[in-house]
């Protein structure tokens, strides 16, 4: 069997790692492709999986038009060359329209239905969407999906990051962090590119959470791009994180998390890490999943955000057990169930 997987954002990365390494091991051939955005080719790099980059993100609404078009259109020419079996991806909107386009089965993992545009565009083409029960399927049908493409789990797609991960107590020492406070809080800045967040990457909704904090606990921030890190690394009380580094290992050893996006967020619930979601747009479902359930916190308002933050951090870990599917299987099992008919 050969397998194409469209890896477009640095999450998915960890999320097929381990789907990756399963169907090697049994023999099937595994094609990656790419694209250029964020650290994705450094991470890939890191967990040594080869792949073929092809197109890049665009950035305003036109330019965003403008490369899919082009990444689609060169992406038709190398699979049709590559004749895969079955074609996987999470979100990837070139993928599904590909695999439609050539006659192969695919299938799509879905955690985000706020993303109309990038919804309209593929969810229609697939033959198979596994999305989180925490989705209200409506949401989903109402952007063109077949209700008889839908697979339902419990839980959230960050499950899967976490098969191989081995903790790394040693973390803080082998990054060479000077840590000269007692509490350490991890922040990650907000998705400020993507088309479903009207956000400034120039600017952060991260900043005056950092002032109010940085007296109290060393603050480490992981930035999605250049314009966001020139927002804080002129601060000498604030420490800049460069993936790739083990963001597992660095949430799990800090005292709280706290997340202007959704993917290190939900990951910090599963690795019992206290964490704050500041998201500035309207919250997932997926997130809000672990806020009614209390695994995870929420506000937009800098004073509350504080406020728990100091709570937090004085409570210190009330780890509770987060029950869910398996999901790597159901993944698995769907990739060979689409590529047999």
């Amino acid at each position: 069997m050969k397998v194409w997987i469209d890896l477009v954002n640095a999450p998915h990365v960890r999320f097929f790692k381990s789907i990756i390494d399963y169907l090697k091991n049994e023999g099937e051939e595994v094609f990656i492709t790419t694209r250029k955005f964020g650290d994705i080719h450094k991470l890939l790099d890191l967990f040594e999986i080869e792949y073929t980059s092809v197109g890049k993100h665009g950035v305003t609404l036109s330019q965003k038009l403008e490369e899919s078009t082009k990444r689609a259109y060169e992406l038709s020419k190398l699979i049709a060359k590559e004749k895969p079996d079955v074609a996987v991806s999470k979100h990837s909107i070139e993928l599904p329209r590909v695999a439609f386009g050539l006659g192969i089965p695919s299938v799509f993992v879905l955690d985000n239905e706020h993303a109309i545009a990038a919804n309209k565009l593929t969810l229609s083409l697939c033959d198979k969407i596994i999305i989180p029960k925490a989705i209200d399927v409506w949401n989903v049908l109402k952007t063109g999906a077949d209700p008889n493409s839908l697979i339902r789990y419990t839980g959230t797609s960050e499950l899967t990051h976490f098969k191989d991960f081995k903790y790394n107590e040693n973390i803080f020492d082998d990054l060479h962090l000077n840590l000269k406070k007692e509490k350490t809080i991890l922040m990650r800045t907000e998705p400020a590119l993507a088309s479903y967040l009207d956000a400034d990457c120039k600017t952060s909704v991260l900043s005056p959470i950092v002032d109010a904090l940085k007296d109290h606990a060393n603050i480490l921030v992981i930035p999605r791009f250049k314009e966001q890190q020139q927002i804080f690394e002129n601060d000498p009380d604030v420490t800049l994180i460069e993936p790739p580094v083990d963001t597992f290992s660095l949430m799990k050893k800090c005292d709280l998390v706290i997340g202007a996006g959704g993917t290190m967020n939900r990951e910090a619930v599963l690795l019992g890490t206290p964490v704050i979601s500041c998201y500035p747009g309207k919250l997932l479902s997926v997130d809000k999943y672990y806020v009614d359930m209390g695994f995870m916190k929420r506000s937009t308002n800098v004073d509350e955000i504080i406020d728990i933050a100091f709570e937090l951090l004085s409570d210190g870990r009330n780890v509770k057990e987060v029950k869910t599917d398996d999901l790597f299987n159901l993944v698995v099992d769907h990739i060979y169930n689409s590529a047999n008919g």
